[in-house]
């Protein structure tokens, strides 16, 4: 099992505004490519139920998620219900910053082949980090990774011509 826990800085734009955007998951796949599809199929005062399915890698990964919402605390908690992996739940919070906001995110994952955990667990850790700044960018718009618990390499560097 595994955890991932990102911070993004989401600069002019306030924690209540961005946790009515994030809150607002069927309107995911037109804010970002990393989201296929959302469905929300149960609504009740602070609970959703929904089927996400979501770019992984080369292929897509879908599951069923309950959702918490708590819009005086800024805070979504997620449960997986079911789906392509053994464990996947968690949490985002907005906080107000300096010049803007910052976004939260927390998951606990599992592959659910505990042969294959060390090798395959990293690679889902570091594509469900690129899936979520996607996700946030793709909903607020400039938001910067700030902390990372997965290892985020850093940009190639511009190639220069080469000299012959």
């Amino acid at each position: 099992m595994r955890t991932v826990l990102l911070r993004l800085h989401v600069p002019g734009k306030t924690a209540s505004d961005v946790y009515q955007t994030l809150a607002d998951f069927e309107r995911y796949p037109e804010l970002s490519d990393a989201v296929r599809s959302v469905a929300v199929t149960e609504v009740s005062q602070n609970r959703t139920v929904s089927q996400w399915e979501v770019t992984f890698r080369a292929g897509l990964l879908r599951w069923t998620e309950e959702d918490t919402l708590d819009p005086s605390a800024l805070t979504i908690t997620f449960h997986q219900l079911e789906g392509d992996i053994a464990v996947f739940d968690g949490f985002w919070q907005c906080v107000d910053a300096a010049q803007g906001s910052e976004v939260l995110f927390c998951a606990t994952l599992d592959m659910g082949i505990p042969s294959l955990a060390d090798a395959l667990e990293p690679i889902a850790a570091r594509t469900l980090t690129d899936n979520i700044v996607s996700i946030v960018r793709g909903l607020v718009g400039g938001a910067e990774l700030i902390a990372s618990d997965v290892a985020v390499p850093a940009p190639a560097p511009a190639r220069l011509g080469s000299a012959s």
